[in-house]
C-alpha cells in the first residue's frame, strides 16, 4: 500500500487535518474540520484519520513545523503544520 502524509494546519484559529493526493485536485482530498481552540491531541487526530479511511504507518510520529505567513518576511505571523506517513486503510488511494 502506498504512503501518503496528512497534516495538520490552522487558519484563522481553525484546525484542519487533510491527506495529500499527488495527481487529485486539491478540492478533493479527504480534510477534516475540527472546531476552533486548543490544537487537536493525537487520538482526535487518529480517530479522524479512521474517519477519512487512513491509518499510520507503523511507527509513524507527528513532525511539526513552522513557517512564515509571508515568505522572506521575519515580521510575518508564523504559521504551524503538522505531518505524518500515513497509509489507506482498505488499499485504495492508491
Amino acid at each position: 500500500m502506498s504512503e501518503r502524509t496528512a497534516q495538520l494546519s490552522v487558519r484563522d484559529g481553525r484546525w484542519t487535518l487533510y491527506v495529500a493526493l499527488m495527481g487529485v485536485p486539491v478540492s478533493q482530498w479527504p480534510e477534516h474540520h475540527f472546531g476552533a481552540g486548543v490544537v487537536p491531541t493525537p487520538s482526535e487526530r487518529s480517530r479522524a484519520l479512521t474517519g477519512l479511511g487512513f491509518v499510520f504507518t507503523d511507527g509513524a510520529t507527528w513532525a511539526w513545523e513552522e513557517y512564515p505567513e509571508q515568505p522572506d518576511d521575519d515580521t510575518s505571523p508564523v504559521r504551524l503544520l503538522a505531518s505524518i506517513l500515513v497509509r489507506s486503510r482498505d488499499g485504495s488511494w492508491s
